[in-house]
């Protein structure tokens, strides 16, 4: 089978690289000619974990292409993916103009029947728009099939996710679409990946509700550490023992600065504004939003108790992107809190693995360190805002050394407070 993927951001990339893997070829369209030119010369633009070796495996193969030509693209494609970014606007909802030229761009190189598979997360109705606008935007008079198939990708596992995912959703209203879907995803079959055959309208949502709920449990976790913090128990053993309900679950019940990235955020928003233009509230969601915005001030407090008034004080950071196995700091609680530590009068020195050039874009007026203890030499406090594995086993004698104290703001977690305090660090973590 041949497809396109327009769009080579993060999922549109991750999503054909592991199509190419599964033995199909895949060509990959982006309207950015630097980046085709550098994903031809092997360059990987994001930071993901084992992508970089499947996209040379398979552009050897002869089996993944890099182009700016939709047409040639589209014109041999069975199925046709639109994959391209709809970041939120100010009032929360998503930006489709990038989705709409996409769908203009493929429907004037349609030359037969295929399947058109939004990749993107979109508002629900979506896709009815979607055959509405292409039918009008024809060439070339043909048929065609609509379906969506949202993504369930974590930054960092995003080829594990792909290659042995919990479930697949297929959402059509055609059942000659699902059936090529379907072909598609056969290889899935052999693991017997459970795949979710439904209508187009609830893949969209499915997409929205499934982050809003994962999101809440972030949320909800995180209240209830800083109530640990006020009764003086640990929200570890309140997880523990949580999580060990089956109806409830282990997963997302680990507290901290807050929740980030390029999903949270933004789908939690667009189903607040999707569910207001069907007129009905969305409270539970609508509350998780406003407290993940007030667990991150809550950050603040945990330092000042540290290091009293931060102004004059040196911080040292580790951890910017907003979780580990990624350089994307798009809405990072790092973002924030260091805004707050410098607009209090701090000297902020931050290291992270593969963030810091990203990070520059979001963050001025800070030192970036050469690793973890360069940014915490001479430093009045530790904080540790991102859990990279590197960070959990620091030599802490060395610490001590290089701290003018030995104080320690642990916003993930990653460290027992008493064997901290044994080692003679003032330390302070969330809900512990």
């Amino acid at each position: 089978m041949n497809i396109a993927v327009i769009g080579t951001g993060y999922v549109g990339l991750v999503t054909g690289a592991c199509f190419a893997e599964f033995g199909v070829h895949v060509t990959c369209v982006d309207v950015d000619a630097t980046k085709i030119e550098k994903l031809n010369n092997g360059i990987i633009p994001i930071y993901e974990p084992g992508l970089d070796q499947v996209v040379e495996k398979n552009v050897k193969a002869g089996r993944l292409h890099f182009t700016t030509d939709v047409t040639e693209a589209v014109t041999g494609a069975e199925v046709v993916f639109l994959a391209v970014g709809t970041p939120p606007k100010d009032d929360g909802s998503p930006d489709m103009s990038y989705y709409q030229q996409a769908a203009k761009d493929v429907a004037e190189a349609m030359n037969g029947y295929k399947v058109l598979v939004t990749k993107s997360t979109v508002p629900i109705g979506t896709g009815k728009w979607l055959r509405e606008f292409v039918t009008a935007n024809l060439k070339v008079e043909t048929d065609f099939g609509v379906a969506s198939n949202p993504e369930f990708l974590r930054e960092g596992a995003a080829i594990d996710d792909f290659m042995r995912p919990d479930r697949v959703v297929i959402g059509s209203n055609e059942e000659r679409a699902v059936g090529v879907m379907k072909e598609l995803y056969r290889p899935l079959y052999l693991i017997e990946t459970p795949i979710v055959i439904t209508s187009l309208e609830a893949a969209e949502l499915i997409k929205y509700a499934a982050n809003a709920f994962l999101a809440t449990k972030i949320t909800f976790i995180n209240e209830v550490a800083n109530l640990c913090d006020a009764i003086g128990c640990d929200v570890h053993d309140v997880a523990r023992g949580m999580g060990m309900d089956n109806r409830i679950g282990r997963k997302f019940l680990h507290p901290g600065p807050g929740y980030g990235g390029s999903c949270f955020p933004k789908d939690t928003r667009a189903l607040t504004t999707v569910a207001d233009q069907f007129g009905v509230e969305t409270r539970i969601v609508d509350a998780v939003i406003e407290a993940n915005e007030r667990q991150r001030d809550a950050m603040i407090p945990k330092i000042e108790r540290l290091v009293g008034d931060l102004k004059g004080k040196k911080i040292g950071v580790l951890g910017l992107s907003f979780k580990p196995e990624t350089d994307d700091m798009r809405e990072s609680p790092a973002i924030e809190i260091v805004h707050t530590l410098v607009a209090r009068g701090a000297t902020v020195r931050a290291f992270d693995p593969v963030a810091m050039d990203e990070a520059k874009h979001f963050l001025n007026g800070i030192e970036y360190a050469s690793d973890e203890y360069d940014a915490i030499d001479g430093a009045d406090a530790l904080v540790i805002v991102t859990e990279w594995n590197q960070f959990r086993a620091l030599d802490m004698e060395k610490v001590k050394q290089l701290l003018k104290s030995p104080k320690i703001a642990d916003l993930r977690n990653i460290y027992e407070p008493s064997d901290m305090r044994q080692l003679g660090f003032d330390y302070v973590g969330v809900g512990r």
